[in-house]
């Protein structure tokens, strides 16, 4: 059986559990249909969230309409929290992936419970650092990584994130992810995904069925990924040497 198994699939570090019980003590209760929008970029940065069930996807889009997905963002992941440090409107676009609840607190309470709590800005501080580190393997991935290697990381991170095993042994993505939410996720054009996957199919890499991905061999995909990493590191060394 693949060594996979399911798990919150924020990008962030979470507040600790006193914390968060402390910042989203007063909270508004907040419920996401699926692909309702929480909040889009450019909307005023009016408070936080924690997400308490349900999936969410961070969405980046270009003028010509064109959408990427940042990160997909699992229970207890805390959103929009960039907002409350900064002032500025919002920076990306959040959608429910699934029905979804949330916990939401205004900026005031924001800032009157972190001046009980200051150590609230340490972890916001992690956040920030991690996400700046996924960015930075967004855009890594992007640039070097070849579509099947885009592929391969994409479907690892949403089996990790929403994976259960079946009874052959294979990771099931335990919730519907259309091709054009998995393009957004790998940085590839949709018509790529088609191609890719009907030979992995062909292959019996990732299947599909009934609008579920299940992934056959995860080790297959990693060493897809990893051999791309590792082969473009060596020609870079060789460069620069």
């Amino acid at each position: 059986m693949a060594n996979l198994s399911p798990k919150d699939s924020s990008i962030a570090p979470r507040l600790p559990t006193g914390l968060s019980a402390q910042l989203f003590l007063n909270a508004a209760s907040r419920r996401l249909q699926a692909g309702e929008a929480l909040f889009v970029a450019g909307d005023p940065g009016d408070g936080c969230y924690r997400l308490e069930q349900g999936l969410l996807k961070v969405v980046i889009t270009s003028p010509q309409g064109d959408e990427r997905i940042l990160a997909m963002l699992g229970p207890g992941a805390i959103v929009g929290e960039l907002a409350m440090i900064d002032g500025l409107p919002r920076s990306s676009s959040i959608f429910a992936v699934k029905d979804s609840e949330l916990s939401f607190i205004s900026r005031e309470a924001f800032e009157g419970c972190t001046k009980q709590h200051p150590e609230v800005y340490r972890y916001l501080a992690n956040v920030l650092a991690a996400r700046l580190r996924g960015t930075d393997e967004a855009v890594a991935a992007v640039s070097f990584l070849t579509v099947q290697e885009r592929l391969a990381r994409a479907l690892i991170e949403l089996g990790e994130a929403l994976g259960v095993p079946d009874e052959a042994g294979h990771v099931v993505i335990n919730h519907k992810i259309n091709q054009s939410d998995l393009a957004a996720l790998a940085g590839v054009a949709r018509e790529n995904v088609s191609r890719v996957m009907s030979e992995w199919k062909r292959r019996r890499v990732v299947t599909r069925s009934k609008g579920y991905y299940s992934l056959h061999s995860v080790e297959s995909l990693r060493r897809k990924v990893g051999v791309g990493r590792k082969s473009r590191g060596s020609q870079g060394q060789a460069r620069s040497a």
